[in-house]
């Protein structure tokens, strides 16, 4: 401290720069045993392919559709999803992360599915049920296939670049938290329509990974790398007793929906086997308001995989992700949703929020266990079948997983918080300014909605109502709002702040203390290679990093 009792910046001392998760089994460039990898990978199917029969379950029948079209949509959807799996993990961002769809498109899908029918009310009274689904599905064919440009442009064409750069730990940190928070709709709501059946697994869920690895007093994972497994098989058999015994057989169809073990309009009407192919439906149709309406499910699309691909590379245990990787990353989103589009999946690509929390659950960040799964997608989807009777997991277990994974995604934005400096002020309003607008924001469109039936401003609604673009806005307040200055005045400016002090972070080395297995020492080019000669879709490389060798307390942002 000074003589005049004044306290110099240069004073205040940071935790020191550590692993963050220092009990990372397997890491990126890393792979588990061939049948731990197996198991792992069908592992990440079984958690994907709740979110597939949710969106299918909502928005076939509003579509005219019956049992025949939404086991086909939901066998479509997992196949383009394994697809774009592939895809991002060959030539995207290359992170163990699974392509899927999104809860951002129903909306969207919904709203053409009813305009299609209000435009063509007089023909639509004479066509079949199963036209009236193809007439529907062309309309959102047409809108998801131009609205996947979107994507396709800000990523490959390094605008989302330009918005990662302003991602520093301060900006991030309201994005990945309510990337997490922001579906508690599909968590305990859901597990509540059959609570005899989720509760159970919810404790299950919690007591295997958590307390089980206690009361054996081992420090090993593997109680909670194989809890879903382990979950999932448990209940679903207490759900099959259940059903056998007609607990169900008067229940309202709701409750026979998320509680059901034996969906048989659904097994039924599965082929044993089918590809799903290009313009299955016929044609795509284009309408202008439908493409905007897309267009901005895309770009809520965008903010909620850069919220779990945040997540997904700190589990992974990965050096920081380079805003021209995770440009790169949004371009392939926008392929996946091309690719859906062409198919007919009703549905865009995100990133798997559930499937970003698994990896911090199993503590398996390796991308050949996520490739492994793509597999499984891609081997069930076609065997329909097989792939319905999984598909007939009662909604209830999907919840309580949802409960466990979405918040380990929440957590991971929590995680940020070791680098920011919580006892300025400055940090204090831009972190609780954000989450809060976050979340009241929505609540005013979500209101007018329900109470007047569309949105107050109509297509901007989409993008207005989303609590992860309302929270973005920290990168923004993050830069212009003034922050500390030094004893000579000149302005510290955050976001550079956190990208010299990566600078410093990747020169450090961890390895696993039982395996062996190296975590955080690959240099970024090693952990996010170019592969096949695709260094055209990076756009601009980045430019190296001014190191001045100043202490890491001076770099940290205010």
């Amino acid at each position: 401290m000074a003589v005049g009792g004044a306290v110099k910046v240069d004073e205040f001392a940071p935790f020191p720069i550590r692993d963050q998760h220092p009990d990372i089994d397997f890491c990126v460039s890393s792979s588990p045993p061939w049948p731990e990898a197996i198991l792992l990978g069908f592992q990440h199917y079984l958690v994907m392919i709740g979110t597939s029969v949710i969106i299918a379950s909502i928005v076939v029948p509003l579509m005219g559709g019956g049992n025949v079209e939404k086991a086909e949509v939901i066998n479509t959807l997992i196949f383009v999803a394994g697809i774009n799996t592939l895809l991002q993990s060959w030539f995207g961002t290359r992170l163990p992360v699974v392509i899927g769809g999104s809860y951002a498109f129903i909306i969207p899908t919904i709203t053409t599915a009813l305009s299609t029918n209000n435009n063509n009310n007089n023909n639509f009274m004479f066509l079949s049920p199963r036209q009236r689904f193809k007439q529907s599905m062309r309309a959102v064919q047409g809108a998801l296939i131009v609205a996947s440009f979107f994507q396709m442009i800000i990523g490959f064409l390094g605008f989302w670049r330009i918005f990662a750069r302003y991602l520093s730990p301060l900006a991030a940190i309201p994005v990945v938290i309510l990337t997490g928070l922001g579906f508690y709709a599909h968590g305990f709501p859901q597990l509540a329509r059959c609570v005899e059946i989720g509760l159970p697994a919810l404790l299950l869920l919690v007591l295997i990974s958590q307390y089980v690895p206690h009361m054996m007093k081992s420090r090993c994972s593997t109680y909670s790398r194989y809890a879903v497994l382990l979950t999932v098989a448990v209940v679903w058999a207490y759900a099959a007793v259940l059903t056998a015994v007609g607990a169900y057989n008067n229940k309202s169809p709701l409750t026979q929906l998320s509680c059901r073990v034996d969906r048989a309009g659904l097994i039924g009407a599965a082929p044993w086997i089918r590809v799903p192919y290009p313009f299955q439906w016929g044609g795509p149709t284009f309408d202008a308001g439908d493409i905007f309406s897309m267009m901005g499910a895309c770009f809520v699309a965008v903010v909620e995989s850069t919220g779990a691909i945040i997540a997904t590379y700190q589990y992974a245990s990965a050096t920081h992700l380079p805003p021209s990787v995770l440009s790169r990353g949004v371009g392939w989103l926008g392929i996946g949703t091309l690719i859906g589009g062409l198919f007919g999946t009703g549905n865009g690509s995100s990133v798997s929020v559930e499937n970003a929390g698994l990896v911090g659950l199993t503590r398996v960040g390796s991308r050949r266990v996520v490739q492994i799964a793509a597999g499984f997608m891609l081997l069930f989807s076609v065997l329909g079948k097989f792939g319905a009777v999984l598909a007939s997991i009662p909604l209830s277990i999907v919840a309580a997983l949802y409960c466990v994974l979405f918040a380990y995604v929440a957590s991971a934005g929590l995680g940020l918080l070791q680098f920011c400096n919580l006892n300025s002020f400055r940090t204090k309003f831009i972190l609780g300014f954000s989450l809060f607008m976050g979340l009241s924001v929505p609540q005013y469109f979500n209101e007018y909605l329900l109470l007047s039936g569309r949105g107050p401003v109509h297509t901007v609604q989409r993008y207005s109502a989303s609590d992860l673009l309302v929270s973005g806005n920290s990168g923004t307040y993050n830069s212009i709002f003034p922050g500390l200055h030094s004893q000579s005045g000149a302005h510290l400016d955050p976001p550079r702040q956190w990208q010299a002090l990566v600078g410093e972070v990747q020169k450090f080395r961890s390895r696993h203390q039982d395996r062996g297995i190296l975590c955080i020492t690959l240099e970024t080019q090693q952990v996010f290679p170019f592969v096949l000669g695709l260094e055209f879709l990076l756009a601009t490389k980045e430019e190296p990093i001014r190191n001045e060798n100043r202490k890491h307390s001076e770099l940290l942002p205010s």
